[in-house]
């Protein structure tokens, strides 16, 4: 197994990240890097397309109030009465 990147090693022991990836990428056979590039461009089609709601998620929203329509909306008096094409079924 190669030896992974950590962000607390020294600077100067660090191997760049761009290179260990070439070479972990080198070493897999041709069916392993088509999955590895697939999975590359789902990741950045991911970022950015959360990139772009990350934003509205920010925003506050109101918070709704209970009975916030009442007179503003008409509902029939027989809402609640039972449809003429369902008697035959009651």
């Amino acid at each position: 197994m190669v030896n992974t990147i950590e962000k607390t090693q020294e600077s100067n022991e660090k191997i760049a990240l761009d290179e260990e990836v070439l070479k972990v990428f080198a070493s897999m056979p041709d069916s392993l890097k088509l999955e590895v590039l697939h999975y590359a461009e789902y990741l950045i089609s991911k970022h950015s397309q959360n990139s772009g709601i990350s934003s509205q998620l920010e925003k506050p929203k109101k918070k709704r109030q209970a009975g916030s329509l009442k007179g503003k909306i008409w509902m029939s008096d027989d809402f609640d009465e039972p449809l003429e094409e369902m008697k035959e079924y009651m």
